[in-house]
């Protein structure tokens, strides 16, 4: 329940009105990295559980948001993109796909991946359409679907490999489906899509003419295989919407800026949603998002170097406290198999971690449509300095017992 007061009350006199949403929306609580983050903010626990960096980003790329408010770039940007950054944008997925885009008619950016997530639903999806996820997946996902109105189907990634059943999409995908939504590096399994994976959705998507909208955020947070964008597939990039961020690569998860990649074709849609959810994107913060698209090659090579010795520092630690550990290969996520510590199921367990041992994870089976399909598994991250790492390591090792 809600308390809302007016001007005519008394401060003594409250009228309660019961909490309203629209029913598309019903199903949705609070996202469960607010609860949790929070949960570890009243016990004093480790975040590792939300996705976000402990350490800042480049000051390159911070200074040149500066000197862009300095030079007065502070008014409305230009809807689709500040056009350097555009180019930027088009210059680096040329460079990683050998793919050659039309910065001005086939990039759009967004308010964050979120927003470019949303914006192609919103823009290309007619309620009732089937959209296919790979659970599990991104609760955002499941979230601006259901905004749109559309039919979700899932198909479950498996540990403790998460391949993609190929099998199990061809029998899913129907004359009614007008989308495949696939994100790689995985999100929250740490799972990379194989070539022969992506060539096999891909062939699916032609034969069946099916879109594919594809999340790449962690796309340089790859560690022991090449990222593959589905749009160099053959005959792919025609049919894909392909929706990356500055936040992940570059430790700037508050600027929230990220963009679209598709043909004209696909590019309206997007536009349009886009037009009326955000309109443009801060002007100063495209501008640094610029300068650091342009980052010299040593700075992946050196924030790739970075990550993998973080992850070597989570993993062997929850080994050594008696987690069954599985292997993620992208992104900065780790899961694990908490049944060896008793509790009842993923969210119980979470909150056990929080509330008595001062660590904060994130239960996965909020990530499935059916939640008893994540009910062993629990999300870390080590998007954090070492030193928090280690001292969350420390903690489960004293405190946590089987």
């Amino acid at each position: 329940m809600s308390i809302v007061s007016t001007e005519n009350e008394t401060t003594s006199e409250k009228i309660r009105h019961p909490l309203q949403v629209a029913k598309q929306l019903e199903q949705f609580k609070a996202t469960i990295f607010t609860q949790m983050s929070m949960l570890a903010i009243t016990h004093g626990a480790i975040n590792l559980g939300q996705g976000f960096p402990n350490f800042d980003g480049p000051e390159f790329v911070k200074e040149a948001a500066i000197q862009a408010i300095r030079d007065g770039n502070n008014q409305y940007a230009r809807g689709f993109g500040v056009p350097d950054l555009n180019i930027a944008i088009a210059e680096r997925f040329k460079k990683d796909t050998g793919l050659i885009v039309d910065p001005d008619n086939e990039i759009t950016v967004t308010s964050g991946c979120t927003e470019a997530i949303a914006a192609t639903v919103l823009g290309l999806i007619n309620p009732g359409e089937e959209v296919i996820l790979f659970a599990p997946f991104y609760d955002s996902y499941g979230a601006t679907l259901s905004m749109a109105g559309a039919n979700i189907k899932s198909i479950t990634l498996r540990p403790p490999d998460f391949a993609v059943p190929i099998d199990d999409l061809k029998s899913t995908i129907s004359k009614n489906t007008r989308a495949i939504l696939i994100n790689t590096p995985h999100n929250p399994t740490g799972k990379m899509f194989t070539r022969e994976e992506l060539d096999s959705v891909a062939s699916l998507c032609i034969e069946n003419d099916v879109l594919v909208f594809t999340d790449e955020v962690y796309h340089k947070l790859a560690f022991d295989m090449e990222h593959i964008s589905i749009a160099t597939s053959p005959g792919m990039f025609e049919r894909t919407v392909t929706m990356n961020s500055l936040g992940k690569s570059f430790s700037l998860t508050g600027w929230k800026v990220g963009w679209a990649i598709a043909p004209p074709h696909l590019m309206w849609g997007v536009r349009q949603a886009h037009t009326y959810i955000a309109f443009s994107i801060s002007h100063p913060l495209q501008c640094g998002a610029a300068a650091a698209l342009r980052a010299p090659d040593s700075y992946y090579v050196e924030l790739k170097r970075d990550y993998i010795a973080k992850r070597a520092i989570l993993v062997e630690g929850l080994k050594a406290v008696g987690f069954k550990v599985f292997p993620t290969n992208g992104t900065f996520f780790v899961l694990a198999d908490h049944t060896p510590f008793g509790h009842e199921n993923d969210v119980a367990f979470c909150e056990y971690l929080i509330k008595e041992i001062g660590v904060a994870a994130i239960p996965l089976s909020v990530f499935y449509l059916n939640p008893e399909e994540g009910k062993n598994l629990v999300r870390f991250t080590f998007c954090k300095d070492e030193e928090t790492i280690k001292a969350a390591v420390e903690r489960m090792k004293e405190k946590l017992s089987k």
